[in-house]
């Protein structure tokens, strides 16, 4: 699909409208994801991206790549059957809603741009399966790339937005404690990483306190909240991979991102932390549209290549 780019303001006024019905707490669910869905239609992917649909952990996902193009030729070849770096990608949605196709043009751009196999996970969600059951199937999808598709840890990095941010963040922990894994890197956008914390502002272009704090409450269940699974902000840093944040200046997470950023650097991981002015909560989203959203997204993409594939001092030269 040829791609065209939107006005910032444009944009901002198209959405907010479109967020506002979407993520409203008095719609059922089902309409929610249904929505959101059909919206996703408009967020085309990059020419050349390669989809292909299957099991991770005994859950639906899907591994994406894009087409490299070969020089002085008109064809494309695709790349080989396993790329030299993969990135889990763990949507967000407030662990409630979201989706492989909410979520695919972002991860096309993404594999794209780092040149690695996005896999992006459809983890169950809540109401129907709170906490633990989405950091169940995250925890069997790295380890199915470990033990099955043959990476090793050090070339799989965690990446998410959202709630799909701190389910990454708590994928990391849970993985270093139980199996003594660490991946590559982490790269979050805009991380929700303590659903127990409540938002200071009603809503911010996408999202709105009423929402949010009903999707804390699906996914906790009959949980504890002082499980660091499910505010793993709470948990050990201690031992975490190189980290990348990105959050806008504007958003209800801003304040958390910071206080996440503080606990790593406090915690002796190495951050890169990037706050933007006039975009909204994960804006990468809409990277196909919005030049300055596809610029953020570069950003991470460049961190979690760099992560996977280190520059040499022979390429500095």
């Amino acid at each position: 699909m040829r791609e065209f780019t939107i006005p910032l303001p444009i944009a901002r006024a198209v959405l907010d409208p479109i967020f506002r019905v979407t993520l409203n707490a008095r719609l059922p669910v089902a309409v929610q994801r249904a929505l959101l869905d059909v919206a996703s239609v408009l967020q085309p992917m990059p020419d050349g991206s390669v989809v292909q649909h299957l099991q991770l952990g005994g859950r639906p996902a899907e591994r994406v790549i894009a087409e490299t193009a070969i020089p002085g030729s008109l064809t494309r070849a695709v790349p080989p059957e396993r790329a030299a770096g993969a990135i889990l990608y763990l949507h967000g949605g407030g662990y409630v809603v979201g989706s492989l196709a909410t979520h695919r043009s972002l991860v096309a751009r993404l594999a794209r741009d780092s040149s690695c196999a996005v896999y992006s996970l459809d983890y169950r969600l809540a109401p129907e399966h709170p906490l633990p059951a989405g950091l169940d199937d995250a925890e069997a999808a790295f380890l199915d790339l470990v033990e099955n598709v043959g990476y090793r840890p050090d070339q799989i990095c965690l990446a998410g937005d959202s709630a799909g941010g701190g389910l990454a963040l708590a994928l990391a922990q849970r993985l270093r404690e139980r199996h003594q894994l660490t991946p590559a890197a982490l790269g979050l956008i805009a991380p929700w990483v303590d659903p127990t914390q409540v938002p200071s502002r009603s809503r911010d272009l996408v999202i709105n306190r009423a929402w949010s704090q009903a999707c804390a409450a699906y996914y906790l269940g009959d949980g504890a909240a002082t499980d660091a699974g499910y505010a793993p902000l709470t948990g050990n840093l201690i031992g975490l991979p190189p980290t990348y944040v990105q959050a806008d200046v504007s958003e209800l997470l801003h304040d958390q991102c910071c206080q996440l950023v503080s606990a790593l650097r406090g915690a002796g991981v190495h951050v890169r932390f990037t706050e933007t002015r006039g975009l909204w909560h994960v804006a990468q989203l809409q990277a196909a549209l919005v030049t300055e959203a596809a610029l953020a997204l570069s950003e991470l993409a460049e961190f979690l290549r760099e992560a996977i594939q280190p520059v040499s001092i022979d390429d500095l030269r």
